[in-house]
């Protein structure tokens, strides 16, 4: 495996570094708008531990392509980012095969800090027909970031999936791999009185049933629906239905889906 920076312009390594089952790379430089993170040399349909930077959560992830870009972030795209992530002159990269306890372990399935606003190869990913204004800080990546502080909107650490006022938004989390689960959990944006909140949404899983779920509080704290299915590829949050509130603003700041692989 390898981890290479460059340009995308001119495609100039600026540093590289190789292993076997794991890659380090620590490189002294800054990053310019137009630089990529290259990982190549992996496995297809195998699961690897990510940690595109020193202050992004590490992710588990499974890769279903050989090379895989990762486009470091600058000023808009940045703002769903922690400030000190991609910054100054000295940068922590790695990669790993997951190892086999991580793969059978109980966890969150949702979870993935490594995801980009487009489909890459690596899941899990979160997509949705629609992202406000299509800002960074309310792309449907947010979502599954890790990050659920929910008492504000807008730049990190409150970045979050934004609908832009749409009936009929619809998000979509694709797994990559069959997994089971028994619990999801929603953290709601609760930004009040900027905000409304959901008192019923849809889930649609990949195996064609559906569930319909309530909330009805006004709280920043988890929604927790113990649902239990197997062999699901995807899930689809949708047919949203907002409170009676005069805000026409809902947002959805984490989804969390706890199970294993099928």
């Amino acid at each position: 495996m390898k981890i290479s920076v460059y340009n995308d312009w001119d495609h100039v390594s600026k540093a590289q570094s190789e292993g076997e089952d794991s890659v380090l790379l620590a490189w002294d430089g800054e990053y310019r708008k137009g630089d990529f993170i290259e990982f190549s040399g992996l496995e297809p349909g195998k699961f690897y531990v990510v940690k595109v930077d020193a202050a992004v959560d590490e992710a588990f992830c499974i890769i279903d392509r050989e090379t895989v870009l990762f486009e470091v972030p600058f000023y808009e795209k940045k703002t769903s980012y922690n400030p000190l992530a991609f910054f100054g002159n000295r940068h922590l990269i790695s990669i790993r095969k997951a190892y086999s306890y991580e793969i059978r372990n109980y966890k969150n399935l949702a979870k993935n800090p490594f995801d980009q606003h487009e489909e890459s190869g690596v899941y899990p990913h979160a997509s949705a027909n629609v992202e406000t204004r299509g800002e960074a800080v309310f792309a449907a990546r947010n979502a599954i970031d890790g990050c659920i502080a929910t008492l504000s909107h807008g730049e990190w650490p409150y970045e979050s999936w934004g609908i832009n006022m749409q009936d009929d938004a619809e998000f979509t989390l694709d797994f990559g791999r069959e997994v089971d689960f028994d619990r999801i959990v929603l953290y709601t944006r609760a930004d009040f009185p900027h905000d409304n909140w959901w008192v019923q949404a849809t889930f649609t899983f990949s195996d064609g049933t559906e569930k319909v779920v309530t909330m009805d509080k006004k709280v920043g704290e988890p929604h927790v629906f113990f649902i239990e299915k197997e062999k699901i590829r995807w899930i689809k949050l949708g047919k949203l239905i907002k409170a009676d509130d005069p805000s026409p603003f809902p947002a959805l700041t984490q989804i969390e889906v706890y199970g294993t692989e099928s």
